[in-house]
């Protein structure tokens, strides 16, 4: 393999010289791998890289506590066809270079039997191509925390599914809720990488089918803390004087914007997609506050699940009986500064409805599953119950399991749904 062929599988920008000498001694082992790679007699090894570390590590924490709760339960009653489910884990900061290495480490010395539950745009971008290049090994991801468009379009779309609605779905919903309130003004303050772009196209595509554009934009480098300053951002966005503002990010970097956006009189709705953590970015905007209303009435964000709090809701009920029977935690070998679990978020729940479906999917492969197998298990999907009142279904042309969008606010210091937007924003 040379550093073309790289290039031109994508890699390159990922790796530096000691993933390039990995990459090249995993192209050199046999073509052939046990196609049940990840199964044992007892155990079926799935294999996560995520952010335990860092400003965004409450999305990897939340989103593997919630598949540990489901995980636990399954495994507690016997596993699947006797075997228990165990998830091999690496923290990558939110970071692609580790992000690489952690999948190259996953599928060459670990052999897990697919990999799940990954947190970013930014981290999965870089891994697609990799599955693509040995895609003999019929390694697949499943259910990332990501709502944007490599995953789901070619060339990279066959090597994963997803759970999830997409950012277009939100950034459309959202954009077309304030242009029916009259808002019409819209800018982006968005993280400059493959995510922020995403959104960033998300909402110019949905203000174009109304015969808008984006009034103005700023952006942040990923990785920035609350701690730091969105004041020249907000200076950029308030001379264009838009009437809301569409943020993708992080909930470090949009609890700084928000902040800092009230604080210097933009006062104007501030939306934010799912990927943002909602609890995280509350817990920063109003912890050791006495006006924290102030900071939090211009929120709304949009969510890919329901809320949490709605027990009529069968899913729901079962994730909050979970999660109060198992408390999961994250392995306590990744954490590097101390973090206290929320008790339900809507990131904990998407990862126990990312490790429920995958529990189904892994039962249709019966007794002896084979990586060569997953696809069809998963087409097999249809019209699956989830518990949720929206139903799953996959096919070749349908990869993605759920469509649906929801809207949340914050009330009295928690998001709750959003029931009318005149109200809350006209």
């Amino acid at each position: 393999m040379t550093r073309r062929s790289l290039l031109r599988a994508g890699l390159t920008g990922c790796l530096v010289a000691p993933w390039w000498h990995a990459l090249r001694a995993f192209a050199a082992r046999p073509t052939e791998l046990p196609t049940k790679s990840g199964v044992t007699d007892t155990e079926i090894i799935l294999g996560t890289s995520a952010a335990f570390s860092g400003p965004s590590r409450g999305l990897g924490i939340e989103l593997y506590r919630g598949a540990g709760a489901y995980f636990t339960h399954v495994n507690q009653q016997g596993g699947i066809a006797g075997r228990t489910v165990q998830v091999k884990t690496y923290d990558d900061g939110y970071q692609p270079g580790p992000s690489v290495k952690n999948t190259m480490k996953l599928m060459l010395d670990d052999q897990v039997f697919l990999l799940f539950g990954y947190v970013g745009t930014p981290t999965v971008t870089r891994v697609l191509p990799i599955l693509k290049k040995f895609q003999d090994r019929n390694i697949l991801l499943f259910f990332p925390f990501t709502g944007a468009q490599p995953q789901r379009e070619p060339p990279y779309g066959t090597f994963a599914f997803n759970l999830r609605a997409s950012y277009r779905q939100e950034t459309a919903g959202l954009v077309d809720n304030f242009v029916r309130i009259n808002r019409r003004r819209i800018a982006v303050f968005y993280q400059a990488d493959a995510y922020g772009r995403s959104g960033w196209a998300g909402v110019r595509s949905a203000l174009k089918k109304h015969g808008e554009q984006i009034v103005g934009e700023a952006t942040y480098r990923r990785g920035e803390r609350f701690t730091g300053t969105m004041r020249k951002q907000v200076e950029i966005l308030k001379e264009a004087k838009p009437e809301a503002v569409i943020c993708i990010g992080a909930y470090a970097a949009c609890a700084a914007f928000a902040r800092d956006a009230v604080d210097l009189g933009l006062e104007v709705p501030f939306a934010n997609l799912s990927f943002v953590g909602s609890e995280n970015l509350l817990k920063l905007l109003t912890e050791g506050r006495d006006d924290s209303q102030r900071y939090t009435q211009w929120l709304v964000n949009s969510q890919v699940v329901p809320s949490y709090e709605d027990t009529s809701i069968p899913a729901v009920q079962e994730y909050r009986d979970l999660m109060t029977r198992y408390a999961p935690q994250p392995p306590a070998e990744l954490l590097k500064d101390p973090y206290t679990p929320f008790d339900h978020s809507f990131v904990s729940l998407e990862g126990f409805l990312n490790a429920k479906l995958l529990v189904e999917i892994l039962h249709r492969l019966g007794t002896e599953p084979q990586r060569n197998q997953l696809e069809d298990a998963v087409f097999s999907v249809a019209d699956f119950d989830l518990g949720i009142g929206e139903q799953v279904s996959f096919g070749p042309d349908r990869r993605q399991g759920l469509q649906r969008v929801y809207y949340t606010v914050v009330d009295e210091g928690r998001f709750v749904p959003l029931d009318d937007w005149r109200i809350r924003f006209a």
